[in-house]
C-alpha cells in the first residue's frame, strides 16, 4: 500500500533520504575502454553508410537480380541488416532507425516480388530460419514501438490464432515444421526430394537413417529414399521442438500490447512441451506427431524431427530454441519454473560431457571453432554431444556459452551462476581469452564477458572493442572487394558476411 500523509508526517515506515553524492575529484583522462567506445560508433556510422550506398538500392532492397528456387532466403535477405536498429538503440546516428526501416520495407518488397512471402510474412519455413529472419523485426519494434506494433500483432496472430492454421489448441502443437503465412505450403520441401548437397550430406548425415530402404544405397540424392516420401511424410507434419522459437514472436506481441491471449498462447503451448520433457526424463523430445504423440510418427523415438536432436544441428537448434520458448514463459508469468525444461536438457548434456582436443571431436561444425578456438584447437577442454540417434550420443562440440549463460542473466540463481563456474573448471582454455572473430548472430564471447563481470579480467572491455574495430574494417575491405558483383543465388550470404555493423562488443 502506498503511504498516507499522516504516516509520513508520524514518520512511520518513512523512506530513507537518498544520500548527497558530490564529486570531489577530477577526472583529468577518461579511461581507455571510453575512448575506444567513441571511436567504434564513430567508425560504425561510416561503415554502415558504405554498406548501404554499395549494396543496396534507393527503396532499400538487395542489390539483387536473380531468383530464388527453394524455400530457403529469406532469412539471408533481412539477417543482413539485423542488428542495424539495435546500434541506433545503444547510441547510433538518429538517421540510422529511419534507414533500418527503409531496408525492412525494401527487402519486403523484394522478397514479396520473390514469391517468398505472403502478407508481409514467410510463407512456410523451418524455425531455425524463421528466428533468423525475425530478428530485425524485434529491434525494430524496440526502437519504434508506435510504428511497428500493428505487424507484431498481426505476425503472432498467425500461430495465436487458430484460424491462420498454424496451431491445434486441441494438441498442444504447432501442426507442421515448415509453417507460417501460407497454410496451403504443406510438407518440407517443394518437388520429389529434400535439396540437400552433397557436401551437406557429408557433413550433417542424412534425416531417417534407420529406415531400412537407406540400407540398399548408395543412391543419388535426387533419388535417395531418406529424402522423399518418407521425409515428406515423417517429418513434414506435426511438431518439431525447433518451433519453440515461435513463443518469442508471440512474446514480442505482448511486450507491446499487454494482451492476455499472447501471454495464454505461451503458457499453454511451452506448457505442452515442459510436460513432454518430464515424461521423457528431462530432455526436451524433438518431434510431436499430428496426434499429441512424441514419436508417433518416427515409431517411438524421441529424436529424429525436422531440424531435432538427429538431424542437422542438434543441441545447437533445439537448445537455443527451448531457451528463447522458456524464457518467454517465464517473462510473462513470472515463473522461473519454467525454465527447467532447459536446465534439464543442459545438466544431461553435461553430464555427458567429455574432455578432449577439438582436433579430436566428431563435430559436424568445424567452421564455427576454427575461429572461436584458434590456437586453441588442440587444447583439451570439456566437449558435450550435440546429437543423438540410434546408436546413442554423438557430434562433440565445445560447451558453448550462450545457454546457460541466458540461464543466468534472467535469473541471477545460484545455480545457474554454479553452472557457469563448473563449465568454467572443466574447460582447458582461459574464459579471459578474446578470439578476433564475429559470429553472425552477435555472440562467442561470453565466456570472456562472464570472467569481467566476476570480477577477473578488467582489461576485457579495451579488448572487446579492439577486436570489434578490427571486424568492422575487415568487412570494410570486404565491402570493398564485392560491391560490383552479381551475386549468384549460391552467394547469397555474402550481404551479411559484409555487414560491418558490429554490437557484440557494445
Amino acid at each position: 500500500m502506498p503511504l498516507s500523509s499522516a504516516d509520513h508526517a508520524s514518520g512511520e515506515d518513512a523512506p530513507t533520504p537518498s544520500p548527497e553524492v558530490r564529486a570531489g575529484v577530477p577526472l583529468l583522462e577518461p579511461p581507455g575502454w571510453a575512448v575506444s567506445q567513441r571511436a567504434l560508433f564513430d567508425l560504425l556510422d561510416h561503415a554502415w553508410r558504405r554498406f548501404a550506398r554499395d549494396f543496396t538500392g534507393p527503396d532499400g532492397r538487395l542489390n539483387y537480380a536473380g531468383s530464388l528456387t527453394t524455400r530457403d532466403g529469406v532469412d539471408d535477405f533481412y539477417e543482413v541488416f539485423f542488428n542495424w536498429p539495435q546500434l541506433y538503440l545503444l547510441g547510433g546516428a538518429d538517421d540510422l532507425l529511419p534507414a533500418s526501416e527503409k531496408h525492412w520495407e525494401g527487402v519486403t518488397r523484394q522478397l514479396t516480388e520473390l514469391g517468398m512471402l505472403r502478407d508481409e510474412y514467410e510463407r512456410g519455413y523451418d524455425w531455425f530460419h524463421q528466428g533468423e529472419s525475425l530478428l530485425l523485426l524485434y529491434f525494430l519494434c524496440m526502437a519504434a514501438p508506435d510504428r511497428w506494433a500493428e505487424r507484431a500483432l498481426r505476425f503472432a496472430d498467425l500461430y495465436v490464432d487458430p484460424a491462420a492454421g498454424n496451431y491445434d489448441p486441441e494438441h498442444r502443437i504447432i501442426t507442421r515444421p515448415h509453417n507460417g503465412s501460407d497454410p496451403d505450403r504443406k510438407g518440407v520441401f517443394d518437388g520429389d526430394v529434400y535439396p540437400w548437397l552433397r557436401k551437406e550430406a557429408e557433413t550433417y548425415g542424412f534425416p531417417l537413417d534407420w529406415i531400412p530402404e537407406a540400407d540398399g544405397g548408395p543412391y543419388p540424392l535426387s533419388a535417395d529414399p531418406r529424402l522423399g516420401p518418407q521425409m515428406r511424410d515423417r517429418m513434414g507434419v506435426g511438431d518439431t521442438a525447433v518451433n519453440l522459437s515461435a513463443a518469442g514472436l508471440v512474446l514480442n506481441a505482448w511486450i507491446l500490447s499487454g494482451e492476455d491471449r499472447y501471454r495464454d498462447w505461451i503458457v499453454e503451448y511451452v506448457g505442452a512441451w515442459r510436460e513432454r520433457t518430464e515424461a521423457n526424463g528431462g530432455l526436451v523430445p524433438d518431434n510431436v506427431g499430428p496426434d499429441g504423440v512424441v514419436g508417433s510418427l518416427l515409431e517411438g523415438r524421441w529424436y529424429g524431427g525436422h531440424y531435432g536432436w538427429s538431424w542437422p544441428h542438434g543441441w545447437h537448434s533445439v537448445g537455443h530454441a527451448a531457451c528463447v520458448a522458456a524464457l518467454a514463459a517465464a517473462t510473462v508469468t513470472g515463473d522461473d519454473d519454467h525454465l527447467s525444461m532447459v536446465a534439464t536438457t543442459l545438466d544431461a548434456l553435461i553430464g555427458r560431457g567429455k574432455v578432449m582436443p577439438h582436433t579430436e571431436a566428431d563435430s559436424s561444425l568445424p567452421a564455427k571453432w576454427v575461429v572461436e578456438l584458434g590456437p586453441d584447437a588442440d587444447t583439451p577442454t570439456l566437449h558435450l554431444p550435440f546429437r543423438h540417434n540410434d546408436s546413442g550420443w554423438f557430434d562433440y562440440n565445445p560447451a558453448t556459452p550462450p545457454v546457460p549463460v541466458a540461464l543466468w542473466h534472467h535469473t541471477a540463481s545460484a545455480a545457474d551462476r554454479a553452472r557457469l563456474e563448473q563449465l568454467r573448471e572443466a574447460d582447458g582454455i582461459d574464459w579471459r581469452t578474446v578470439r578476433p572473430f564475429r559470429a553472425k548472430e552477435e555472440s562467442g564471447h561470453e565466456k570472456a564477458w562472464f570472467a569481467f563481470l566476476a570480477g577477473d579480467d578488467p582489461d576485457y572491455p579495451e579488448r572487446i572493442l579492439a577486436a570489434a574495430q578490427a571486424q568492422v574494417r575487415h568487412r570494410l575491405r570486404r565491402i570493398d572487394r564485392y560491391r560490383d558483383l552479381d551475386v549468384p543465388e549460391a552467394d547469397i550470404h555474402v550481404w551479411q558476411q559484409s555487414n560491418p555493423v558490429v554490437t557484440e562488443a557494445l
